[in-house]
């Protein structure tokens, strides 16, 4: 059984210790891939460089919308000189973070249709982060004809409703750790309801560790829980949700 974890920060700096360590672990436990998603020009760097450092691993570049107001002119135009290796896949992790507000919700929509505009001209798709701000990003997507660039829905965390207006879109639906909580009410109707051809499966290492490790730091490894829990779900195999799920990946980032 191989598996794709589509988005994990393995750059950050909980695995100082043992990064090499556990990108080896990944590879024993099945991960046969592994995007790991920039969310500023620093952890972007650092995407591009373990990229071309391991097999498994492919990049994203972007910002996210938590350091929407340190971006400048400039930024743009940085991300675009990064997006050119060819171990680069989507423009991400961007869009919208309406629970924290660390950057002015303005900021954040202005910078989250740039990158939007930047994945068009680089024919490359979107990861698309959004935490209590479904509204605004819908409405960009809609704005911004995100069908002619593709995206994906990063740690799904929306309506079946929005799932399915995301579905018209081309859109797919990533799932992560909160799948396997007790009040992932919400997300399993989703999951119930949306084709096994638009999921995708992600850990958000090292965030949203799934049960039974929640609590502790997550890694790649630990996708197998998501997958587990799909296939319950849906009354499949976890054979069949990781051949499905890395087939889209592979699809989807054109890999």
């Amino acid at each position: 059984m191989k598996l794709f974890d589509t988005h994990a920060h393995l750059d950050d700096a909980r695995f100082d210790e043992d990064r090499e360590a556990v990108i080896a672990q990944c590879i024993e436990e099945g991960v046969d891939l592994i995007l790991n998603a920039g969310s500023n020009i620093a952890t972007s760097k650092t995407s591009v460089q373990m990229a071309e450092k391991h097999d498994i691993i492919y990049a994203s570049v972007g910002v996210h919308p938590h350091d929407a107001a340190s971006m400048e002119n400039s930024t743009i135009e940085e991300l675009a000189v990064m997006a050119v290796n060819p171990k680069v896949k989507a423009i991400g992790e961007i869009g919208l973070d309406y629970y924290y507000d660390f950057s002015p919700r303005e900021v954040q929509k202005q910078r989250f249709v740039e990158q939007i505009d930047l994945a068009r001209q680089l024919k490359l798709p979107v990861i698309v982060h959004d935490r209590d701000s479904h509204g605004d990003v819908m409405d960009i997507f809609k704005k911004n004809n995100i069908k002619q660039v593709g995206g994906v829905l990063h740690s799904f965390s929306g309506s079946i409703e929005m799932a399915k207006e995301c579905l018209k879109l081309g859109l797919y639906i990533s799932i992560s750790g909160p799948i396997t909580f007790k009040n992932a009410v919400k997300t399993v109707e989703v999951v119930k309801e949306i084709p096994i051809d638009m999921l995708l499966i992600e850990t958000d290492s090292p965030y949203l560790t799934p049960v039974p490790y929640r609590g502790k730091r997550n890694y790649p490894g630990y996708v197998r829980y998501v997958a587990e829990k799909i296939a319950e779900i849906k009354g499949i195999s976890i054979e069949e949700v990781a051949q499905k799920t890395m087939e889209n990946g592979k699809r989807f980032f054109n890999i």
